[in-house]
Order: C-alpha cells, then sequence, then structure tokens
C-alpha cells in the first residue's frame, strides 16, 4: 500500500466529518495481552471512539474514502496510563515561592499541564488531588472538546487527618486553615466520602501516612487509623469508586491493605509482610520512583525547602530496592509517577527506571497498560489496543520491548481515533 505523508494524513484528517470513522496504519502493533507484535496493523476506530476491527488493511470492509492516519516506520503501543498526578501547579515554582502567587494561578496551570500530558503519550490518568475541584473543571472542559488533555479520573482534595499530609500545614496560626478534605473519626471519613463524591469525584484518595513535601510530617508514621481506613474503603465501594492511599510507612501500608484500599500510592518502605499482604489481598502497588531523580537534582532551585530534599533523600534509596523486592516477588504493579513533582509530560522517564530496578520492558508497560486498567476497573475501555477499547494509540520510532526510553518521545498520539500529536 501507499503511504500518505504525516503532514496529508493530518490535513485530511482535519478536514473529515467529527462523526466519520477512522483508520490507523503503522509498521506494528504490541499487542500488550501476548506481549507479542503484529505486523502491519490496520486498526478501525468507529464513531463513538472506539475500536471496531484490528486486522490487514487489504481485506477490510470500509466505506471510500474513511480518513485514514498513516504512520509508516512506527510502532504502535495503547495510550499509556498514569495513575498518580496532579495537574495544579508546577514544580518550578516550590516552598515559599508559591505566596508570590494568586490563588487561582495553579488552577490555570492545569490547562497546560493537561496538554503537556496527553501530548506525551499519557492518554488516561487518575487525578489524585487537586485543590479547589480543579480536576473535575478539567475533566469538564476536556470531555467537552474545549481544551485538549487526557481522560481524567478526578479525585479532587484528599482526605486525611487534621494536621496530617494532606492538610494546609503552618506555623503560623493567623494564616491556619483547614483542607476541605480532612475528616477525623470513621463517621466523619464516610460523611466527607459523600460529600466529595456529590462535587465530582470518581474515586477517593486518602492519606494514610505523612509525607515528603507535607511540612511537620514524618513520612514514616501512620495517619489515619485502620478503622477510618476501612470506613473510605467501604463507603467509597458501597458508592462504586475505587480508593487509593497515599502511604509511605509499612505500618500505614499494611493497614491500607488490610482496610481494602485498591492502590497504594509510595509504597516506600513496605516490608517483607506487606508485599505478602499485598499479593494474598490482590492490593496494587504505585510506585513513583523516578521523581526523586528530579527532587534532588531541581527542587532547591526551585524554592522547596530543604527539610522536604532531606526527606526525598531518604525515602528514595529505600523506595527503590522496596520496588525491585515488590517486582521480585511477583507484586501486582501499576504505573504510578506523582507527576507535579516533576514537570508534566515527562511522565514516561519513568520507564527506565522501573527497569533499571528489576522490571522487564513488556512488566514496566503493562504496568501503564493492562495493569492501570485492571486497577481503575475499567478492562473494557482503556489499556490495550483491542476491540471494543478507546481508540488510544501512542506512536514510536524503535522497538520500545527492547528500549523503554523510546516512549518517552512518542511520534505521534490518538486519542479515540484522533490524531493529537503529530511530527
Amino acid at each position: 500500500m501507499i503511504f500518505r505523508s504525516i503532514a496529508a494524513t493530518v490535513a485530511l484528517f482535519a478536514c473529515a466529518p467529527a462523526t466519520a470513522a477512522t483508520i490507523v496504519t503503522a509498521d506494528r502493533m504490541l499487542d500488550v495481552q501476548t506481549g507479542r507484535y503484529v505486523d502491519n496493523p490496520a486498526i478501525l476506530v468507529g464513531n463513538d471512539g472506539r475500536i471496531v476491527s484490528i486486522g490487514n488493511l487489504a481485506s477490510m470492509q470500509v466505506p471510500a474514502g474513511t480518513p485514514q492516519i498513516d504512520l509508516p516506520g512506527r510502532t504502535l503501543v495503547p495510550g499509556l496510563i498514569d495513575m498518580h498526578v496532579h495537574f495544579d501547579g508546577t514544580p518550578l515554582i516550590g516552598g515559599y515561592r508559591t505566596l508570590e502567587y494568586t490563588d487561582a494561578f495553579d488552577t490555570v496551570l492545569g490547562v497546560p499541564n493537561a496538554r503537556a500530558t496527553l501530548h506525551a503519550g499519557f492518554t488516561t490518568v487518575r487525578s489524585l488531588g487537586a485543590d479547589n475541584y480543579s480536576d473535575v473543571a478539567l475533566r469538564q472542559a476536556i470531555d467537552e472538546g474545549f481544551i485538549e488533555g487526557p481522560r481524567i479520573i478526578a479525585a479532587t482534595y484528599a482526605l486525611g487527618a487534621t494536621g496530617g499530609h494532606c492538610d494546609a500545614n503552618t506555623n503560623k496560626p493567623s494564616l491556619a486553615r483547614t483542607s476541605p478534605g480532612v475528616a477525623d473519626g470513621p463517621q466523619a471519613i464516610r460523611q466527607k466520602v459523600r460529600e466529595l463524591r456529590k462535587l465530582g469525584a470518581q474515586l477517593i484518595k486518602v492519606c494514610a501516612t505523612g509525607g515528603v513535601f507535607s511540612r511537620n510530617t514524618d513520612p514514616g508514621a501512620q495517619q489515619m487509623t485502620f478503622e477510618e481506613l476501612k470506613m473510605a474503603a467501604d463507603e467509597a465501594h458501597m458508592l462504586g469508586m475505587k480508593v487509593a492511599a497515599h502511604a509511605h510507612g509499612a505500618e500505614g501500608i499494611k493497614a491500607a491493605i488490610r482496610a481494602g484500599i485498591d492502590t497504594i500510592e509510595h509504597v516506600s518502605f513496605i516490608d517483607d509482610e506487606g508485599i505478602r499482604l499485598a499479593k494474598e489481598r490482590g492490593t496494587w502497588l504505585g510506585f513513583d520512583i523516578y521523581n526523586t531523580e528530579y527532587t534532588l537534582a531541581e527542587g532547591a532551585k526551585n524554592g522547596v525547602l530543604p527539610e522536604n530534599i532531606e526527606k526525598e533523600r531518604q525515602v528514595g534509596t529505600l523506595q527503590r530496592q522496596n520496588f525491585q523486592k515488590a517486582a521480585q516477588a511477583g507484586a501486582k504493579m501499576i504505573f504510578s509517577s506523582d507527576a507535579g513533582i516533576y514537570p508534566h509530560g515527562q511522565n514516561a522517564r519513568q520507564f527506565a527506571v522501573m527497569v533499571r530496578f528489576g522490571m522487564t520492558p513488556l512488566e514496566a508497560i503493562r504496568a501503564a497498560t493492562l495493569n492501570a486498567a485492571r486497577a481503575l476497573g475499567r478492562e473494557r475501555d482503556v489499556g490495550a489496543i483491542a476491540v471494543g477499547r478507546y481508540g488510544d494509540l501512542v506512536a514510536v520510532v524503535g522497538d520500545p520491548m527492547r528500549d523503554v526510553t523510546v516512549l518517552e518521545s512518542p511520534a505521534a498520539v490518538i486519542k479515540g481515533g484522533k490524531l493529537v500529536k503529530a511530527p
């Protein structure tokens, strides 16, 4: 067959009716379900943005004039999924420097951050905490076509204890305020879960332990009781929502797993018992093992306080060692980057670190595709190039099964059959 130039394809696609089906072709496609490549695939995406068929272009029964996105020399992988992002704000302004900017500044930055994430090949994300319900606003604007961005599953405010990692902490009483996500005691947790859902949350995030970037908290210290964590999980599950737990410390991790939390984020100090529990309960683990490099290299310049950089230094090495142990033990792993701690659009840099610390390239890719879709409960929508799922595709130059760094520079990104980034 004769391949159109990328420029001609973009021009044709831009002129096509919004309801037209689309055919995508490339040199090969990674079937993440089998772990094998399919040569010369032709993928037909229907009017609803979902894949209708996958096969050979010559044998496909499609109407004449159907728009075609031809990507010669490229390898297709499924649209990537980052299970932990924060769109509001920027890591380039940290510490007390944030006080120089007006309240809505962080919300406005969500627009370019969402676009950068989509153009980096991440077509679906979980927003695990945002002020002013800005992730709900972004989701609505993206879904209505006003701005570019990935599919967003929004948590809104993270739910945590008074004075904990997800509260607004300061030592100046005149500036003291309580985060809208703060709740103490099981019944207060129940009410807060219901409130967040009412205001647009699609999942719940809880802060089980202290954190690196909060003031006056110890990352290893548990901050929510088992009863509080279980209430959050039970109430969210009753309402049809998943639950993610910010948890660095070993005891907080195990309490969250026993409480029925679906995914554990950071997982820095997990011990052998925690890994065993996660395997027994089917809990997904999301280690954010790239952002340490960025924080230690750029944090001080960006205004991050010395106490936070020191905590990052203490957490990073142990977290990576425990990532390796969990991977070797066969724990269920997802791709969670905590993007926002480093600049959005660099999400795929974590793949190389995951491989460096024990995963095969295919395992790392599956963490951001098949596994993430399963953890979301969205296996019918995303996570693989398969009939019935959204036509979310990323084209790269090279072989990601040999070199995952090719995922850092997508040649093209397609979301729901629409070309959103081309060379």
